[in-house]
C-alpha cells in the first residue's frame, strides 16, 4: 500500500475532524445546546452514527459524543521512517472523517434548513437541485428495488467529468445496468449533476440519478442510505458495527467513482468508504491500494479511463449485472422506469382518461401465432400530430408447451415495467386504466409504436425462457378496435379475480412461500395463502403457484400445511417446519390470523402495518403512502423501522392492502370488526370491499364507523367518535386478556 495515500487520508482525517469541531463549537455559541438537529422525516437520527455506535443524536449537545469518538479514532501521523503499511490506521481515519461529515451535514440542516428539498425529486425550475438525506418514505420505496434485484447496486460519484458528453456517457452506462447513481461534491466548482442537466438528462430518485449535495460531505448520505437499508430490511441492530459493515460488503454492492483531483478531503472520504467494502476508482493519477482484504477485490484503482470506468467499476466490486440489448432506437433499462414525460416534453399520449388504453395477455395455440410478429393495426405514431391523443390496445399472445392460463396475469403485469424501461416513454397503471406518454425526444430518435411490441417480444423470451416459445404482439389504434378489445379484456379480468376471491384457506393443502426479501431481511419468510396475500401486495396465492411453476427453484416454494395446530389463530405444523428451515432457525413458528399472538414476520416491503389500540379495544392500520401521525403514536416509517427487519412483533403485523378485506384478516383477534382507524385515502380506496366484508360480518355500515385522520390522530380523539357510531370493537372481548 502506498505511503502517500495513507498520508493523505490520515491528514484529511485530522483536517476534517478539526474543521467540524470548530463548526460545532460555533453552533453551540450561537444556539442553545438543546436545539433540535437531525435529518427530516427519518426514524434513524443521524444514520451512520446511530447505526455504527448506537448514539442517538437529537440535539446540538448530543453531537459532542460522536465528535469525541471521531477524534479518538484518528491514528498517529505517518512518520518518515518505520511507518506501518497497514490498512488499519487509514480505515480509522476514514471513519473519523465520515462521522465528522455527517455532523457537518446535520449542522447544515440547522443553519440552512431550505438548502435541501424535502421531496423525492429536485425542483429544477426554482433552482432546487439538491435532495439531501433520503427520508424514510424514499428509503422504503427505493430500498425495495435493492431487495428484489431490480437495482443491483449504486455508484457513488464525486466531482465532475471533463465535459457533459463524458458525464452523460458514464451515467447512462450505469443506468443501462440498472444501478443508482448517487452524486456528491464538485471539482473546481463544477458538479456531475450540473453536467447531466446541461446534457438534458432528467435527475432525481425516479431516474436513479440522485443529487445528494454539492460538497464532499454530502457523500455521507449515500453511506447513510446503505446503513439504513441494513437496519430496515436486514434487521441489523444499531450499534452492531461489525454486522452493519459486513452486511454492506456482502449485500449492498456499491463503489465510488472519483472524477477530478483527489485531495485530502476526498481521500479521507474514500478511506471511509473502504470500511463498507466499497472500493474507489479514480480518473486521475493517484496511488493505488491493490491488495485484497476489506473490499472484495482491490481497494483503490487508478487511473481509469472514462470509457472503461463503468465496466472496471463493476468488475472491481464483483457485481454481476446484465445489460439488455434490444433492437429499438431508444435506450432501455429499469433506470428509465421513473422518468417523467412532462407537458413541455410531450409529443403524444393515450389513456389517462383522455382515450382508452387497455392491455391483455392471452395464451395462444402454437400454430396460431408467429413468433416475433408485431402488428400495428391502425395509424402508428407518425400519423399523430404533436400534442395529439390516440387510443391504444396492446394484445400479447403467448404460446408455449409449458405455458398455462394461470400465467397470463403474471406476464400482463410485466407490461407496465417493460414499457417504462424505454427511455422517453412513461407508462402508468395497468389493465384497462393504462396511460402512456411519449416524449418528443423519443420521436426524434425514431421511436414508433412497433417498438413496444419489439420490447415485449424480446423481454418475454429473455425473462421467461422456460414457458415462452412464441410471442406475437398486436397494437390496436382504431377506436372501435380498442373498444372491442377492452370489452373482451374486462371479461378476462373478472374471471381471473373471481378465482382467488372465492377461494378459502381450507380449499387447499398447499400454501406458498416468498423469500424474495431475504436478500435484505434474512430471517423473514412470507407465507401466502388464498386468504392472506403477500404483505408487499404484489403476490396472491395464484401468482405464487404460477411463479413456482415458471421457476421451480425460485423464491416461491410450495409449503405443505400439515397438521393444524390452531385453526383460530392459523398455525400449522408443516408451515412451522418450513419457516424454521427457511429462516435458518431464527423463527420457529407464527400465526396467519393474529397480530396479537406470534404474528407473521414482517419486512420493510409491506404495503401496510397494523397496530393495536388498547384504549379503543381495536386496531389501526396505515399504508406507506400516508406520511402523517397515527393513533398508535408512530408514523408508518417509524413502525417499519421498528419491526420491518424480519421480526415477529406481537401487537403489530405487516400486510397488504387487499388482505384487509380478505376473510381471514386477523380473524383470530376478531377480524375486520376490530378496525377502528385507517388513513382516509386508504379507507376510500377500499370502500366497496369494506362495505361487502362488513355486511358479511353482520355490520353493513362498518365503513362509516372507521375513524380516519379527519376525526383524530390519537386514541383519545377517536374514542368519542367510535362510541357515537357504536363501533363493534368497543363491545368485543378485550383484545389483550
Amino acid at each position: 500500500m502506498s505511503k502517500l495515500i495513507a498520508f493523505a487520508a490520515i491528514q484529511g482525517g485530522y483536517k476534517v475532524v478539526a474543521q467540524v469541531e470548530g463548526e460545532l463549537d460555533k453552533a453551540l455559541q450561537t444556539y442553545d445546546a438543546s436545539t433540535k438537529i437531525g435529518f427530516p422525516n427519518t426514524a434513524y437520527y443521524l444514520p451512520v452514527i446511530y447505526s455504527l455506535t448506537g448514539l442517538k443524536c437529537e440535539t446540538l449537545e448530543d453531537l459532542k459524543k460522536p465528535m469525541e469518538f471521531a477524534r479518538g479514532l484518528l491514528p498517529p501521523h505517518i512518520k518518515l521512517k518505520n511507518w506501518l503499511p497497514y490498512l488499519g490506521p487509514l480505515l480509522d481515519a476514514g471513519m473519523a472523517g465520515i462521522i465528522s461529515y455527517e455532523v457537518k451535514e446535520a449542522l447544515r440542516y440547522l443553519y440552512e434548513p431550505d438548502f435541501y428539498i424535502a421531496q423525492e425529486d429536485p425542483d429544477i425550475e426554482n433552482g432546487k437541485i439538491w435532495v439531501g438525506a433520503a427520508d424514510d418514505t424514499i428509503l422504503r420505496k427505493r430500498g425495495v428495488e435493492f431487495v428484489d434485484g431490480s437495482a443491483p447496486g449504486f455508484a457513488a460519484m464525486v466531482g465532475a467529468a471533463p465535459n457533459k458528453e463524458i458525464a452523460k456517457m458514464i451515467v447512462e452506462d450505469y443506468q443501462k445496468r440498472s444501478l443508482y447513481i448517487f452524486c456528491a461534491a464538485n471539482h473546481n466548482g463544477k458538479t456531475l449533476i450540473e453536467q447531466c442537466l446541461e446534457a438534458d438528462m432528467q435527475i432525481g430518485w425516479n431516474t436513479r440519478i440522485v443529487p445528494f449535495g454539492p460538497d464532499i460531505s454530502s457523500a455521507v448520505f449515500a453511506l447513510g442510505f446503505a446503513n439504513r437499508a441494513a437496519m430496515a430490511f436486514g434487521g441489523v441492530k444499531p450499534g452492531d458495527y461489525k454486522k452493519i459493515l459486513m452486511y454492506n460488503k456482502e449485500r449492498v454492492f456499491a463503489f465510488v467513482n472519483a472524477l477530478g483531483d483527489v485531495g485530502t478531503e476526498w481521500g479521507v472520504a474514500a478511506a471511509g468508504c473502504v470500511n463498507w467494502g466499497f472500493p474507489t476508482l479514480a480518473d486521475t493519477e493517484i496511488p493505488e491500494i491493490l491488495p485484497t482484504g476489506i473490499c472484495t477485490y482491490e481497494h483503490v484503482v487508478a487511473p481509469v479511463s472514462h470509457d472503461e470506468m463503468v465496466q472496471r467499476s463493476v468488475e472491481v466490486r464483483g457485481l454481476k449485472v446484465q445489460v439488455a440489448e434490444i433492437d429499438i432506437p431508444c435506450a432501455f433499462g429499469p433506470a428509465y422506469e421513473g422518468e417523467r414525460v412532462r407537458g413541455a416534453d410531450l409529443y403524444a399520449q393515450c389513456g389517462g382518461g383522455k382515450t382508452q388504453c387497455t392491455e391483455l395477455v392471452k395464451m395462444a395455440d402454437m400454430g396460431s401465432i408467429e413468433d416475433g410478429k408485431v402488428i400495428v393495426d391502425g395509424p402508428d405514431i407518425d400519423g399523430i400530430k404533436e400534442g395529439g391523443t390516440f387510443p391504444l390496445g396492446i394484445k400479447v399472445e403467448i404460446a408455449g408447451r409449458e405455458f398455462q392460463e394461470d400465467f397470463e396475469p403474471i406476464m400482463e403485469r410485466q407490461i407496465h415495467h417493460l414499457i417504462n424501461y424505454i427511455q422517453g416513454i412513461m407508462h402508468i397503471g395497468q389493465r384497462d386504466i393504462s396511460w402512456v406518454r411519449i416524449s418528443k425526444a423519443a420521436i426524434e430518435k425514431g421511436f414508433t409504436l412497433k417498438d413496444i411490441g419489439v420490447v415485449l417480444h424480446a423481454k418475454f423470451h429473455q425473462d421467461f425462457q422456460k414457458i415462452v416459445d412464441k410471442v406475437q404482439v398486436t397494437l390496436f389504434t382504431k377506436p372501435e378496435d380498442v373498444d372491442k378489445m377492452t370489452a373482451v379484456a374486462r371479461e378476462n379480468y373478472l374471471a381471473r379475480d373471481a378465482r382467488v376471491d372465492t377461494m378459502t384457506d381450507e380449499d387447499v393443502e398447499i400454501y406458498y412461500s416468498c423469500t424474495l426479501c431475504q436478500s435484505f431481511a434474512p430471517s423473514h419468510v412470507c407465507s401466502v395463502s388464498p386468504e392472506r396475500t403477500g404483505l408487499c401486495g404484489a403476490y396472491n396465492w395464484m401468482d405464487c403457484k404460477a411463479a413456482f411453476e415458471i421457476n421451480p427453484t425460485g423464491p416461491n416454494q410450495p409449503i405443505e400445511k400439515g397438521e393444524c395446530i390452531d385453526p383460530k389463530l392459523g398455525q400449522w405444523k408443516g408451515v412451522n417446519e418450513f419457516v424454521y428451515k427457511a429462516s435458518r432457525g431464527a423463527v420457529t413458528h407464527y400465526n396467519f390470523y393474529s397480530m396479537v399472538h406470534d404474528p407473521m414476520t414482517t419486512c420493510g416491503c409491506c404495503e401496510c402495518i397494523a397496530a393495536m389500540l388498547p384504549a379503543c379495544n381495536g386496531v389501526m392500520t396505515v399504508g406507506r403512502d400516508y406520511t402523517g401521525e397515527t393513533p398508535c403514536g408512530m408514523k408508518f416509517t417509524t413502525l417499519a423501522g421498528v419491526m420491518g427487519g424480519g421480526a415477529s412483533s406481537p401487537g403489530f403485523v405487516g400486510h397488504s392492502k387487499h388482505n384487509i378485506t380478505q376473510g381471514k384478516f386477523i380473524l383470530g383477534d376478531g377480524g375486520l370488526l376490530r378496525m377502528v382507524w385507517m388513513p382516509k385515502m386508504l379507507k376510500e380506496e377500499l370502500k366497496d370491499r369494506i362495505d361487502k366484508r362488513g355486511a358479511d360480518m353482520g355490520v353493513p355500515n362498518l365503513y362509516d364507523m372507521i375513524a380516519d385522520e379527519t376525526v383524530g390522530i390519537t386514541e383519545e380523539e377517536i374514542l368519542p367518535f367510535l362510541q357515537e357510531k357504536g363501533h363493534p370493537a368497543l363491545t368485543m372481548d378485550p383484545l389483550v386478556g
